[in-house]
């Protein structure tokens, strides 16, 4: 896990301009944040050399944000209410990612958390959304194949 600590207000602020717009140019984060261009420079070398962002990527990592635990969560809905359930599930931090697959479950949700006893709070979180009529959590133990495009461009269209 990544230490937060380790993250200051300017790093902070760097990775929020990157997590709206990853290709911002450097020096329009600079003029954006008032900070000199070799300062935003430095730390964007150090954040993509540590296990901040994805990589080749301005994709910012949970860990380095306290979230080290993953989970996905199975949504059972009430069909009549899935726009109050997406709006309410938009607003919960901890979800970073909601599915809409086929088969028996009706939401797939990827959750973050601090710990597993904030895992199981952010499972709370998300059952007591309105329109929600059972879940099941599903923690990831670690992560066996990181997230990649890079065979996609090798592969050709089916």
């Amino acid at each position: 896990m990544v230490d937060m600590d380790s993250l200051d207000e300017t790093d902070r602020r760097i990775l929020a301009v990157l997590d709206s717009d990853p290709r911002r140019p450097v020096a329009l984060i600079a003029q954006d944040l008032s900070l000199a261009r070799g300062t935003v420079h430095a730390r964007l070398a150090r954040l993509e050399s540590g296990p901040y962002l994805r990589a080749h990527s301005s994709r910012i990592l949970p860990a380095a944000l306290g979230r080290g635990v993953s989970a996905s969560i199975q949504v059972e809905l009430d069909q009549h209410k899935i726009g109050a359930a997406i709006d309410a599930l938009s607003r919960v931090p901890e979800v970073l990612e909601c599915f809409a697959p086929a088969g028996d479950t009706d939401l797939l949700l990827r959750v973050v958390a601090t710990d597993p006893d904030d895992l199981y709070r952010v499972a709370e979180v998300v059952r007591l959304c309105p329109g929600i009529l059972r879940t099941s959590t599903s923690l990831f133990l670690r992560q066996v194949i990181p997230y990649r495009v890079s065979e996609l461009l090798k592969a050709p269209l089916p």
